[in-house]
């Protein structure tokens, strides 16, 4: 019985997501990377979330639900697409007035490291507003 147990928490602990930071056990947002381009491209708006459900949509750490949740956002809250990986999107979202530096080029690809949160949300809850 040993031997399964320790096979379990072999197998385990390789699916455990990569960190991109020190210390980080999520997947981080990469923003950036074309010179002439902002370094997020599209916005988006939260949508066909379920009124009579949870009602919110679930920012993860990772791409995939088996990644633990890190915020809720309500419907209609816009914010910018600047990740993807399959169906989920890595997004960055504060405040409506909120400058999240993602709106200028950043020449190289790199982890989002600005004032605003990030995260990463199924993309078939996400509209494509602008870009």
């Amino acid at each position: 019985m040993f031997a399964i147990v320790a096979g379990l928490v072999a197998s385990w602990s390789v699916s455990l997501p990569t960190s991109s930071h020190a210390g980080d056990s999520g997947v981080a947002v990469k923003v950036g990377g074309e010179i002439d381009l902002v370094a997020c491209g599209s916005e988006g708006e939260v949508y066909r979330l379920n009124p009579d459900g949870d009602n919110f949509l679930a920012v993860r750490i990772g791409p995939g639900s088996a990644h633990p949740m890190k915020d809720k956002l309500t419907s209609k809250t816009q914010v910018y697409m600047c990740d993807q990986n399959g169906a989920w999107v890595g997004i960055v979202y504060g405040p409506d007035d909120a400058d999240c530096g993602v709106s200028s080029p950043i020449a190289e690809r790199q982890s989002y490291a600005g004032a605003c949160a990030s995260g990463w949300v199924h993309g078939r809850y996400i509209k494509l507003i602008a870009g």
